[in-house]
């Protein structure tokens, strides 16, 4: 159970790492910020997703019943790590930029009630191929 937790993590590090890089474009900071304030952000919010990672699997293990879901009952897990993952960010980008004002979206974000849509598809995106990867590996080997 914790080889898969941790390829887990490691797939979903990567995953959200690149997925942040290729969203700030939708972002004001990426205009309006110089280098070092970009990659503090990227840095910060890549560390904030893999904690949410590391959750949306505890949680999805409570649903499924399972600490090696992935393997044991991935369609469950994965409804359950999509529906926590897509509900924080949701709660997180709202009370981020309505409430806080910690950041803007660019007028290229496409929001849903204010809500940008890139990073609530990042929660269906990226536990899908992290679900995938896992599945696929085991310990740098082909299942």
């Amino acid at each position: 159970m914790l080889s898969v937790f941790l390829r887990w993590l490691g797939f979903s590090a990567v995953l959200h790492l690149v997925w942040e890089i290729a969203q700030l474009p939708l972002y004001t900071i990426y205009r309006e910020g110089d280098l070092a304030t970009i990659a503090f952000a990227v840095g910060h919010c890549t560390a904030g997703d893999l904690l949410i990672s590391a959750a949306t699997y505890l949680a999805a293990g409570l649903v499924a019943r399972s600490g090696g879901w992935p393997l044991e009952r991935p369609g469950t897990g994965l409804a359950a790590a999509v529906a926590v993952g897509m509900a924080y960010t949701a709660f997180s980008e709202w009370l981020n930029v309505s409430v806080r004002g910690s950041w803007e979206y660019a007028p290229a974000m496409p929001q849903l009630f204010g809500i940008g849509l890139a990073p609530l598809f990042q929660w269906l995106a990226i536990p899908t191929l992290t679900l995938f990867a896992v599945r696929r590996t085991k310990l740098g080997r082909l299942i």
